[in-house]
């Protein structure tokens, strides 16, 4: 017998835990701690035992794998609407042994828009990185922050022509709110420390043991090798 004036009914939605022998609040915890407090997976193996429940840290990590990125699609949809002032930068890293370049942009509210890992350094990375962040977020950006790269001004008067450039406010804003170490220094930033020295950099650090032969009279030259004792001993007597 048909019914025909009622709508088909359709199965339940198979369940993300379906299959698991523990139940979802404790898998949910489990991931939650690993990826919100950078634990080790035999630190939430630890943890769990503590409130006694029994999981070996391999199934921890058979859970982040399969669970973090649906947790991180949920949470999406509950995060701050992206801002319309971008920033954007890049640096190096090496992965197996090969150097990548992560294009990285950014909203004023710090969230990650987007991130994007290139083999080269060029305007087709940054130009990909803006057109993967326009299709995410379906705006296009007020004002966009970069550092001195030269195929950035070009990319973003493709992209963003009514969009203003800025070059100076990402530079001076590192500068200024960077913490300080106990030494006085500023401490440098761990997206610019993945970054080595490349040949041809104008602002390669030089250490010299000595002074420049320029800044220094023939007379108070010494040989190599020979303490300058006697004008030592003549400039203390003078000051």
């Amino acid at each position: 017998m048909s019914s025909r004036g009622y709508p088909p009914v359709r199965p339940a939605p198979r369940s993300a835990f379906a299959g698991c022998r523990f139940p979802p609040e404790v898998i949910t915890l489990a991931v939650r701690w690993y990826l919100r407090f950078g634990l080790f997976y035999r630190d939430v193996e630890e943890l769990l035992a503590e409130r006694g429940i029994e999981v070996d840290h391999v199934t921890i990590y058979r859970w982040v794998q399969r669970f973090a990125p649906e947790f991180a699609e949920a949470a999406r949809a509950r995060q701050h609407l992206v801002g319309d002032r971008w920033h954007a930068d890049e640096t190096y890293l090496k992965v197996n042994g090969t150097w990548r370049y992560p294009f990285r942009a950014m909203d004023q509210f710090g969230q990650v828009i987007d991130v994007f890992l290139s083999p080269r350094r060029d305007a087709k990375a940054a130009r990909s990185l803006f057109k993967r962040a326009i299709g995410r977020t379906r705006i296009s950006p007020a004002e966009v922050t970069t550092d001195r790269y030269r195929v950035y001004p070009r990319v973003l008067d493709e992209l963003f022509p009514a969009a203003f450039h800025d070059t100076k406010g990402q530079r001076e804003q590192r500068a200024g709110d960077r913490p300080r170490t106990s030494e006085g220094s500023p401490s440098t930033d761990a997206w610019a420390e993945a970054r080595p020295y490349r040949q041809g950099d104008r602002h390669r650090p030089c250490l010299r043991s000595e002074p420049p032969p320029g800044l220094l009279r023939s007379r108070d030259r010494c040989p190599s090798g020979s303490p300058c004792r006697r004008r030592i001993a003549e400039l203390t007597l003078v000051i």
